[in-house]
């Protein structure tokens, strides 16, 4: 989680009524005065932005969203805050862009005894999906990863535990994060490798610049992106073996704000390096109008969603923005 103040987006080109609030479900915004929708950016097509509304849901407040997961089987993007609350929102699209999205359902994280989970161990961060695309409605498993307390977890959409999820070293330890505020911000599941997940920063023993990707069996160093202050805060693995995962760089107020879209091959071999090649870069101080992006997911093929954590804070923004992967930016099948 990450506090930047509205005076961020301000330098960005960002109106001050977009910091208000508005009525209705989603607010249809310009990421950019030079790019537009159905307009390319680098590797990336953009095919609509939104900004969700504050809004009560089930007695939930649709914030600090920090994790998304696209159900095929249902139909559903399932988005989950970083103070431990599922929702499920139906994205609406017209000509293949993004138009709308409602929010139909919000339900708390439980324990094992069907408790909402509190602080400390309510600090989601991460979520990936396992059984969205197979054909059976109903049997999903939400995958999430947690920071103050790192250690991931099965839920099923409506919240309910399933099980834990072994932590592998050298993530078992939480002497060796950074900071209990830098630990397992991104997960997902790679067809080859199983479960993957990352910290947010290097670790204290780690070299500098690089984050451990781990899996069961096996870890890659991941170079940052070269901005002051990146760090991995979510990643997708895509079904010809690649990985993309985002970055997000801050440092102050009166620094520029990246958020980075990358592009990696995870080797077989241990010998090789995880080579990473950029996507599409945004910075506010060229125009993005920008917030604390922090979620990731496929939608289909080479489409995906990416979301913002607005901190709680009246002065951000929940923007849920829609992309598509252009050319050998993408290139894989189903």
């Amino acid at each position: 989680m990450l506090t930047i103040l509205c005076a961020v987006l301000l330098l960005g080109g960002l109106q001050m009524g977009a910091c208000a609030d508005f009525d209705g479900h989603a607010l249809p915004v310009p990421l950019s005065p030079r790019v537009a929708v159905g307009d390319s950016y680098m590797g990336i097509r953009l095919l609509g932005s939104l900004r969700l509304a504050k809004q009560p849901v089930s007695g939930l407040t649709l914030q600090g969203l920090s994790g998304l997961a696209w159900d095929e089987d249902v139909g559903l993007l399932y988005a989950l805050s970083d103070d431990g609350n599922l929702f499920h929102i139906r994205p609406l699209f017209s000509a293949g862009s993004l138009t709308d999205a409602q929010v139909v359902a919000g339900y708390p994280l439980q324990d094992s005894k069907g408790r909402p989970l509190q602080r400390p161990l309510a600090d989601a961060e991460g979520m990936a999906i396992d059984l969205g695309s197979n054909g059976v409605p109903g049997d999903s498993q939400l995958i999430i990863s947690f920071e103050g307390r790192p250690r991931i977890a099965r839920y099923t959409p409506t919240g309910k535990w399933l099980r834990d999820e072994p932590l592998p070293p050298p993530l078992n330890d939480r002497n060796r994060y950074a900071d209990s505020n830098k630990a397992l911000e991104a997960v997902t599941v790679d067809k080859r490798w199983g479960l993957l997940t990352a910290p947010e920063w290097p670790l204290r023993d780690g070299p500098n610049g690089y984050v451990p990707i781990v899996a069961a069996n096996r870890s890659w160093l991941y170079p940052l992106y070269n901005a002051p202050n990146s760090s991995l805060v979510a990643m997708e693995a895509l079904p010809d073996g690649s990985l993309l995962t985002l970055e997000r760089a801050f440092v102050s107020l009166l620094r520029p704000l990246v958020i980075t879209l990358r592009l990696s091959h995870l080797p077989t071999s241990t010998r090789e390096p995880l080579v990473v090649k950029d996507v599409a870069v945004f910075d506010n101080s060229q125009g993005w109008l920008l917030d604390n992006f922090e979620g990731l997911t496929r939608h289909r093929g080479q489409r995906f969603f990416m979301i913002s954590d607005d901190n709680r804070s009246v002065l951000q923004s929940s923007l849920l923005v829609y992309f598509e992967l252009l050319g050998s930016a993408g290139g894989f099948s189903e």
